[in-house]
């Protein structure tokens, strides 16, 4: 997924638009290179193994973490190439080129 089309978007955004998967993503990216098992991911989150193994398919579906076998445990990470290139597709045109964030680009409620 380094470079992102809008189907690809929005098949990211939707897997991270949901409590469980958004929660689950947030803390492979918390939990950096190591990564962590499903176990452990299901002890922190509280959640049991039957649905985080769903939550974890559909951001894998979605380029957005990775597993791999490690043993008899499979790892989970956090896919930071795509996670950043789906950053990047959204900020793509970001202030239509002007410097972000200046006040001139602010707008009012």
């Amino acid at each position: 997924m380094a470079n992102i089309d809008s189907k690809r978007a929005v098949t990211a955004l939707a897997a991270l638009a949901q409590d469980s998967r958004l929660a689950a993503f947030r803390l492979l990216v918390t939990a950096g290179s190591p990564g962590m098992n499903a176990g452990a991911i299901a002890d922190t989150l509280n959640m049991p193994a039957p649905s985080l193994s769903f939550h974890l398919k559909e951001l894998t579906h979605a380029g957005l973490i990775e597993g791999h076998s490690q043993g008899r445990n499979v790892i989970y990470r956090a896919n930071y190439e795509n996670m950043q290139a789906l950053i990047d597709f959204l900020l793509e045109n970001c202030c239509a080129a002007e410097k972000c964030g200046s006040a001139s680009n602010v707008v009012e409620t």
